[in-house]
């Protein structure tokens, strides 16, 4: 039975011990920031990138890791007749996935790549069950189709403190429209096939959590709740207070709480809470 070995890039939110733990392999994105350029995670943690992000005068700017990067670890972990699967994070938001893709068309190996259509901790939900399913001896088609199964399970909820970041780096995809006047408003959106679209506004702190607790209460009344994950860019206490009220109304005791990746941040900008479930 061939060895399927399992690749993702630096927006999955995943603690570096769970990565060796399960030998997942990262290639990592690149932040340029005040005339540095820094590989994600790699050259610069999550709250250092926050720090220097609230002194820098310019917006950081990301980039996709090149076709070169992907087709030298598809060369490496292929040269052992292993196959290669390849999870990214979606193809709306970065041009990641279309990087990995050509560069499995120029490799020796058997590459398949996966658009997960989500990035964060619900892109994580694919990648961590892949290598499960992979250690069960499961084949690449199988294994492709559970992702798929999982994406369809999942949701996943940004809230922004600030658009400025948003509007200037071009993310905000369906969710233009909804800019409006936003002082002192926050809007929440949802990843909805693979982009931001809007979902309401709110005035305050409270206010989003009272809305996201509740709402992710009714969607996942009556299904078995996989997974849950709390994301946050300098919000730590606003993702405390969320973590608190889901636990108190949904009864899940596992949830994670991290500050997210410099690429997401970069995009986000601080203050941002994004909370995403996985649920049957």
């Amino acid at each position: 039975m061939q060895k399927i070995k399992i690749v993702t890039d630096s927006t999955l939110d995943v603690k570096k011990e769970i990565l060796d733990r399960y030998g997942i392999t990262i290639v990592p994105l690149t932040i340029s920031m005040d005339g540095k350029t820094y590989l994600d995670t790699v050259d610069i943690s999550p709250d250092e990138f926050l720090e220097r992000m609230k002194q820098s005068k310019e917006l950081p700017k990301s980039s996709q890791p090149s076709v070169g990067r992907f087709l030298e670890v598809y060369d490496e972990l292929g040269k052992d007749g292993s196959q290669v699967l390849s999870i990214h994070m979606t193809g709306k938001m970065s041009g990641t996935v279309r990087s990995a893709q050509q560069a499995a068309e120029m490799t020796e190996s058997d590459v398949t790549v996966v658009d997960s259509g989500y990035i964060s901790k619900a892109l994580s939900f694919q990648v961590i069950e892949a290598v499960k399913l992979a250690e069960q001896g499961k084949e690449v088609e199988e294994i492709v189709r559970q992702l798929q199964e999982i994406r369809s399970q999942t949701k996943l909820y940004l809230v922004v403190d600030t658009l400025e970041n948003l509007i200037k780096g071009g993310r905000i995809g369906k969710a233009k429209g909804f800019i409006g006047s936003l002082l002192n408003i926050k809007p929440i959106t949802h990843l909805d096939t693979g982009e931001l679209s809007p979902v309401t506004k709110v005035r305050s702190h409270a206010q989003v959590i009272k809305y996201l607790s509740t709402q992710i209460a009714e969607e996942v009344k009556e299904k078995k709740i996989v997974k849950v994950g709390i994301v946050h860019a300098g919000g730590y206490e606003l993702a405390s207070r969320l973590k608190e009220k889901l636990i108190e109304l949904i009864g899940v005791e596992e949830i994670e709480i991290e500050t997210t990746t410099p690429i997401i941040s970069t995009h986000t900008g601080l203050g941002a809470l994004g909370v995403m479930y996985w649920a049957k």
